[in-house]
């Protein structure tokens, strides 16, 4: 079901800390940083900034793709790959309720399985 994508799962622990700040790290690798933690119109989101990398594009990853959070570490694990996330379409500010956008975000993140 698309909703479970932004629903954070509920053993993540995403109550535990403030996540804004937290380095975030892709199955391959690291990725960037969160910038915010966004929740509007039943979906939560990490608005994250892909760093030097990611050349400046700031990265919308549903909540549902956060497979653990480190509060020690102060570090996401998400289950998609770097390219996987850099090749979603890219977040702005504009998009943060649009449908359309959204709707694009979820074919791309649920048209991506998790290698298990």
């Amino acid at each position: 079901m698309a909703m479970d994508l932004w629903t954070f799962r509920s053993d993540v622990g995403h109550d535990r800390a403030d996540l804004e700040g937290m380095k975030v790290e892709a199955t391959d690798g690291k990725l960037g940083k969160v910038d915010e933690v966004v929740t509007a119109g039943g979906r939560t989101y990490l608005k994250v900034d892909l760093g030097p990398f990611g050349l400046g594009k700031t990265a919308m990853i549903p909540a549902g793709v956060v497979t653990s959070i480190d509060v020690d570490d102060e570090v996401i694990h998400v289950e998609r790959t770097k390219d996987e996330i850099k090749d979603a379409p890219a977040f702005s500010d504009e998009h943060r309720e649009d449908e359309e956008s959204l709707e694009a975000v979820t074919r791309h993140y649920s048209s991506v399985k998790p290698k298990v």
